[in-house]
């Protein structure tokens, strides 16, 4: 039963990958069309056609490696005037543009080809639907469909989660008297960053009280207890003196004398404070409840959830070099590396295979899987660098800000920008991106992460 609950989760998440991926693309060709473009091809995936139709202009088709798609938007590619060839026409009078391949450099010789290979397709029909002749403003809403579908892809699947089940990563202390979800075992120093106890480490005093998960505390030396916070400051302020606590168990009044220890804590409740106190200690954890929102709850969460993905992205070569020094076992894999989409299909299968999670727990923690590949899938497509959709995003702005500073001065139109000279950049940055999704792809078969309860 496991195993195929395992292969459902599995199957789940790929299929929720693959659906974003084609919805991305989606969100590229809508836009292209609507604009007049023409767009040839609408694929799921790379490699060798597995199955595809003809619809229109327009083939539609699946390819056999599922790590992503593509849709071929006409004219992406303008024409070098140092590579016009000859000029001639059609049987209908129309002009047709001939490219010329150049052979000097390198580089020159792949943006030659690239800008060739992309003319050859080209007829006098299609020259007022090419994409570099579009308006700018066009351009953008082209590009930036793809991301922003994946975008809002995440936020309702975000949204549907903190409305319903409430966002496990925002809890607050549960009103009213304070319940005891968990006690302390032994004193733990902050510092050091552990949950579990050693030799040596003395008990908490609330574990010589007594207390166990669901006690009511009703009293702190005689001072009667309405909020955790309360509790909390009383507790701070006894160092390390006697404490008489009164608390309900199961409906019954009981009382129990302990001394409060000194201990050293965090000043505050926020993590990436450092500032520390020395105050008396206990030992409880309170109950908690997970906050729930709606819309703009949502979009202030997505908000901190774009400062993590922004900070991920800068440290993601970093954090892939971990996994590679993983793979060949000079390090443990750190469970907060990166993973691939086989990576997030494992933890899926886990989540949905284990005993020890409720249902309505495994159905939450699968949509914010799905919403955080979406979210991160469309931020990563915002990078202004080729081969990513940012990348032709800041093309069409930079062209349209040479225009404006091109008649600010009097002078005459600067053209269209060339992409096809940023291509260097781009086969590079491809290059770079294939051997990251290389390696995660190895590392997730080899060292992979696994949940834990």
């Amino acid at each position: 039963m496991s195993s195929l609950l395992y292969i459902l989760g599995i199957v789940i998440f790929f299929g929720a990958i693959l659906i974003s991926i084609g919805l991305h693309e989606l969100g590229h060709m809508i836009p292209a069309k609507a604009f007049g473009g023409k767009v040839t091809q609408y694929f799921i995936g790379f490699g060798p056609t597995v199955w595809s139709k003809k619809v229109g202009e327009t083939e539609y088709g699946v390819k056999a490696v599922p790590l992503g798609g593509y849709v071929k938007i006409v004219g992406m590619l303008p024409p070098d005037a140092e590579q016009l060839g000859a000029v001639t026409f059609d049987a209908d009078g129309n002009q047709v543009t001939k490219i010329r391949k150049s052979n000097t450099g390198m580089f020159t010789q792949l943006i030659s080809d690239a800008r060739a290979a992309e003319w050859e397709t080209i007829t006098p029909e299609d020259e007022p639907r090419l994409f570099y002749r579009m308006a700018w403003w066009k351009k953008v809403i082209v590009m930036a469909g793809g991301p922003s579908v994946n975008i809002a892809i995440a936020f309702f699947l975000f949204w549907v989660v903190f409305a319903t089940y409430g966002n496990v990563n925002d809890r607050v202390i549960d009103s009213g008297r304070p319940v005891v979800a968990g006690v302390q075992d032994c004193i733990i120093p902050a510092k050091e960053h552990r949950t579990t106890c050693q030799a040596g480490d003395a008990p908490s005093p609330a574990s010589l009280a007594g207390l166990k998960y669901g006690d009511e505390i009703t009293s702190f030396n005689g001072t009667s207890i309405t909020s955790y916070d309360q509790l909390q400051s009383l507790i701070r302020a006894n160092d390390d003196n006697q404490a008489v606590v009164g608390f309900l168990r199961n409906g019954v009044a009981h009382s129990a004398t302990v001394n409060t220890v000194i201990d050293t804590r965090p000043a505050s409740d926020d993590p990436a404070s450092t500032k520390t106190v020395d105050v008396g200690f206990m030992g409880i954890t309170p109950t908690t409840h997970l906050v729930t929102g709606g819309p703009l709850y949502t979009t202030v969460q997505m908000g901190y959830t774009a400062e993590q993905t922004v900070q991920a992205m800068i440290t993601l070569p970093q954090k892939v070099w971990g996994v590679a020094e993983a793979i060949v076992g000079a390090q443990d894999r750190d469970p907060e590396s990166p993973v691939s989409i086989v990576g997030g299909s494992r933890i899926a299968g886990e989540t949905v295979s284990v005993s020890w999670l409720p249902t309505n727990a495994k159905v939450t923690f699968l949509l914010m899987l799905i919403a955080g590949f979406n979210f991160f899938i469309g931020a990563f497509n915002f990078i202004p660098l080729l081969p990513l959709d940012g990348g032709h995003i800041a093309s069409a702005l930079w062209e349209e800000m040479r225009r404006i500073a091109a008649r600010l001065r009097g002078r005459p139109d600067p053209g269209f920008v060339d992409a096809a000279k940023l291509l260097p950049i781009a086969y590079v940055m491809a290059l770079a991106m294939l051997a990251m999704s290389l390696v995660l792809i190895v590392g997730d078969l080899v060292v992979p992460i696994h949940i834990t309860g």
